[in-house]
């Protein structure tokens, strides 16, 4: 029954790309790099994408060069694989790439893309990125860190210390180390729900980072329904919403007392946020649902990022033993001038 169910739902879907594919016949064909053949419907590649994506993509470059085209259902996708062209993209031509493929889970989870990295390029998007470099990120908040930083590494060496000679999860204890130390730096503190928050946030990642048909076929809306993807995003939205829906509560009554939510008694980066708002004269007034949003883009490109260099360059230096026996006589000598 339910293989029935998935075949009638294809065939559907497979009707309707047909017909408004028909319907756009007459539309100028566009000049496009090469790339692979195209099956009807489903495109060129997911019929290809068996392996790990960025092994499948390398092979497809290696046979079509460093600029080809991929159509994935009704999106059409160039693939950039060269230094010289990836240049042109990012700096020659940037602002015709600024801006990010909508996505239903950021429309949902992000306040209606209302963070820096999924916004539209434009006005709002340049306000909210100087925001985050000029006053979030600066250097002097940046700083005051430190200590949340010198914390949380040493609570991590303990904690491999206190686990000699038994199997550990690196990967996971170093997501771990990165999502402590962003959490005390947004937040202030350790909160009573800051592990439900941590996992939650990472379901929230894994659901942007992940595939979803509906995406590849936007015009088709009634996938969004049965995918289950709106449901499993509302559903997230509101287990985030909830949880720094408070946390920012708990700031505005520790400001309306003149006190600072920060470690040291300093600003925290939701207290640098509520600030900005209260002082306003900004082009588009920032709002709570705004905080939210950088929030996530803060926890997001700090932990996810970072945690995955450290583990790939642990892996490395696994594979070197030179480069190895190098770093550990550097921590060595770290710890006994400490």
């Amino acid at each position: 029954m339910m293989s029935f169910d998935l075949v009638s739902i294809f065939l559907f879907v497979s009707f309707l790309f047909l017909l408004k594919k028909w319907m756009n016949s007459k539309n100028q064909v566009k000049r496009l790099p090469p790339g692979p053949w195209k099956l009807p419907i489903r495109g060129s590649t997911l019929h290809m994408v068996g392996g790990l994506p960025h092994r499948v993509l390398r092979d497809l470059a290696k046979k079509y060069g460093p600029l080809m085209h991929l159509q994935l259902g009704e999106v059409s996708v160039v693939v950039v694989t060269s230094p010289e062209i990836a240049k042109e993209v990012l700096k020659t031509h940037d602002l015709a790439f600024a801006s990010r493929p909508k996505l239903l889970a950021a429309e949902i989870v992000l306040y209606d893309s209302s963070d820096v990295a999924f916004a539209p390029y434009g006005d709002y998007w340049r306000q909210m990125r100087k925001i985050c470099v000029l006053e979030v990120l600066s250097t002097k908040n940046v700083r005051s860190f430190s200590s949340i930083r010198r914390d949380e590494v040493f609570r991590l060496v303990e904690f491999f210390r206190s686990s000699s000679g038994k199997p550990v999860n690196y990967t996971k204890r170093i997501s771990l180390f990165m999502s402590f130390i962003i959490c005390r730096s947004a937040f202030g503190t350790v909160f009573k729900e800051q592990d439900e928050f941590i996992q939650v946030m990472k379901n929230v990642t894994a659901l942007l980072e992940g595939f979803d048909v509906a995406d590849i076929f936007p015009s088709l809306k009634f996938l969004h329904v049965v995918t289950g993807m709106r449901a499993k995003a509302m559903n997230l939205h509101h287990k985030v919403d909830a949880i720094v829906d408070n946390v920012i509560n708990e700031h505005k009554e520790n400001l309306a007392t003149g006190k600072f939510s920060g470690q040291l008694g300093g600003e925290d980066l939701i207290d640098v946020l509520l600030r900005l708002m209260k002082d306003g004269g900004f082009q588009f007034p920032i709002t709570n649902d705004n905080i939210k949003a950088i929030i996530y883009d803060m926890f997001a490109a700090g932990t996810e990022t970072t945690s995955t260099t450290i583990d790939w360059a642990m892996v490395e230096m696994i594979r070197n033993a030179s480069v190895f026996a190098k770093a550990q006589a550097e921590v060595h000598i770290c710890t006994l001038s400490a």
